[in-house]
């Protein structure tokens, strides 16, 4: 019996224990104790603030994308991370506006919320009613609120007052203004070895000499290790495994959707808020006004996050008819989308397809043989190590399993044969002699086991094994320099009247050159050159083995305060003033939060993630 009572009194104990670990457990969530997901000085980062942001920010994403994303893709994209990292920051200025005693006083925050929109009733103006239903719904009461709010104001003049002072850029606008549109006018030729009137006497066996000895890196064959390895791909079995009929047939069925395409489209899509909005786009676009890739800048969006890629007509629902009418290059809408009202923009028409089981057949054959093939070689990925562990070569490995024998020469340049594989080239150039043989698993499925026989360091090659080589090189390069010592004798010739033609050389004028002008036919450096140099001033560059030869004849500086230049000098001076203004406030963002001490609770940080999922 004194036993039965010590047994039940011991499991009450461990009940009891129990029962105290889990106190806690399961505090840190939306409803727990927790109540912030990191603390920023002596302001908080709530849970609720972090989870309202953070769906705002992927219904955002989800929306530029064009579908719903999933918890791994919000984790792949980092959303979570920088939503934390931008609430941190706000509340970063809060504090420092707080610890500095700068407060936003109730007149602004009256004037704040009655001209927020988000609070107006029917009557158009301030609503009470509307706003205290707006903060319940965020999970806060209006005092709550109204602090939030005077945290924000108050960051805000702080703000203000870290970017009062900066100074004019006007002159700092004028000089990008000149570099931007300043432009040069040239005449010049390219010259090559028909310039030249007598023919070059062959190089001495001194002269191949000394240009061999001067040029020796050319001619030098470079490290090279002799590899022997052994391999299995997938290639080298597909022709002894086989699929039956039955097999293809079943794959043709189920990838009917991929051989039998309907008609589609590549299509772009703006989606607007409303449809006046969209119809007004349209009508600016219809008339002249502006372009699509113009609009999608003016939205502050890419190409890329509107791009639609290939679509069916059922894909696009109520638009897919007004789409699928249009010719390639029409914008055509307003049109009903998933998203609300858009215009879309028609890139290309793709013909329906029809691909038959039989013309089907030899591809789906390769498919399901190379999927078997690597099936079968990962399955004896365990006994290959096993062999190698108990001390055989890569010669035993082939004589002992389906593995063939090879080998080749590695250098830092070999992208051939088994040297294509990235894998390979990156064993290899590991490798050492005596190295353990392991199994390495390649892109397509293969493996390879491989060793190194021998390395044979860096060597000059004789004379006479690259002579031909040599007197090759050292011919193009007395060519050269010939060319260019004819025409820099031209050069010294040159005048502002002087007529190219005269000269017996094809003359190019290209005139309103930019310094990110593109010309083709030119060696690198040559804009830039042009734009180094001084009016009038003629100079030599190498080219293709001959030289080009340029006369700058203008340089055309422009008036940064004529009219013409007025909006663009405007526009420069604005985002030179942005752009130190933004510098200033990243600099003081950063010094700040590195003197704020931040704690991030990562188990409230993650039970908000898991109340997403």
């Amino acid at each position: 019996m004194a036993k039965e009572k010590r047994t039940r009194l011991g499991v009450w104990i461990i009940l009891g224990l129990l029962c105290f670990s889990l106190i806690g457990f399961g505090s840190t969530s939306l409803t727990g104790r927790t109540t912030s997901v990191a603390t920023v000085g002596e302001k908080e980062v709530s849970i609720e603030a972090y989870y309202r942001e953070l769906q705002g920010t992927i219904r955002a994403v989800s929306q530029n994308f064009g579908l719903s994303l999933t918890p791994e893709q919000v984790q792949a994209f980092g959303l979570p991370q920088s939503q934390l990292n931008e609430m941190i920051n706000r509340r970063v200025l809060e504090n420092e506006a707080t610890r500095l005693g700068l407060s936003a006083g109730d007149a602004l925050v009256r004037d704040r919320l009655v001209l927020d929109p988000s609070f107006t009733g029917i009557s158009g103006e301030f609503d009470r009613e509307v706003y205290r239903d707006a903060v319940r719904a965020l999970g806060q009461t209006e005092a709550e609120y109204e602090d939030g709010l005077r945290d924000e104001l108050a960051s805000t003049l702080l703000r203000t007052a870290l970017a009062t002072g900066v100074s004019d850029q006007t002159a700092a606008a004028d000089v990008v203004l000149m570099s931007a549109a300043q432009t040069r006018d040239i005449t010049w030729s390219t010259l090559t070895a028909d310039v030249l009137t007598d023919g070059l006497a062959p190089a001495t066996d001194e002269e191949l000499t000394a240009f061999y000895e001067a040029n020796a890196a050319a001619y030098t064959l470079p490290e090279t290790k002799r590899i022997s390895y052994a391999a299995l791909t997938p290639a080298m079995l597909l022709d002894t495994i086989e699929i039956d009929e039955a097999t293809l047939q079943d794959l043709y069925a189920q990838r009917d959707a991929d051989y039998n395409r309907p008609e589609r489209r590549l299509v772009e899509r703006l989606v607007y808020i409303d449809a006046n909005d969209a119809q007004a786009a349209f009508d600016r676009i219809a008339s002249g006004e502006i372009d699509f890739d113009a609009l999608v800048e003016e939205r502050g969006l890419t190409l890329d996050d509107v791009d639609l890629g290939d679509v069916a007509e059922t894909d696009l629902g109520a638009a897919g008819a007004g789409v699928f009418a249009a010719a390639t290059g029409d914008v055509v809408g307003p049109l009903d989308s998933n998203l609300g009202p858009a215009l879309f923009r028609i890139n290309a028409i793709l013909a329906a397809e029809n691909i038959t089981f039989e013309q089907a057949r030899d591809e789906l054959r390769r498919e399901l043989a190379a999927d078997r093939a690597r099936r079968q070689i990962a399955s004896s990925f365990e006994t290959l190590n096993d062999l190698l562990a108990g001390g055989a070569t890569v010669q035993d490995l082939a004589s002992q399993t389906d593995l063939e024998l090879g080998s080749f020469d590695w250098t830092a340049d070999s992208i051939d044969g088994m040297a294509a594989y990235p894998e390979v080239r990156e064993a290899a150039a590991a490798a050492q002699i005596g190295d353990y043989p392991e199994v390495i698993s390649l892109a397509d499925g293969g493996v390879i086991s491989l060793s190194v026989d021998e390395v044979i360091a860096p060597q000059l090659q004789p004379l006479e094994d690259v002579r031909a080589q040599v007197e090759a090189d050292i011919e193009a390069s007395r060519l050269q320099t010939a060319v260019i010592t004819y025409a820099d004798s031209l050069a010294a010739t040159i005048t502002a009247d002087t007529d190219f033609a005269a000269l017996g050389l094809t003359a190019i004028e290209d005139d309103g050159l930019r310094s990110r002008t593109f010309i083709d036919r030119t060696p690198a450096g040559f804009i830039e050159e042009v734009f180094a140099s001084d009016e009038g001033a003629v100079f030599v560059m190498p080219y293709n083995g001959g030289a080009v030869l340029v006369r700058l004849d203008a340089i055309n500086t422009p008036d940064v305060s004529s009219p013409d230049l007025e909006a663009d000098r405007a526009a420069q001076i604005t985002r030179l003033t942005n752009s130190v203004t933004d510098d200033i406030l990243t600099i003081a963002q950063r010094e700040l939060r590195r003197a704020t001490e931040v704690t991030i609770d990562q188990n409230a940080v993650n039970a908000v993630l898991t109340n997403l999922q």
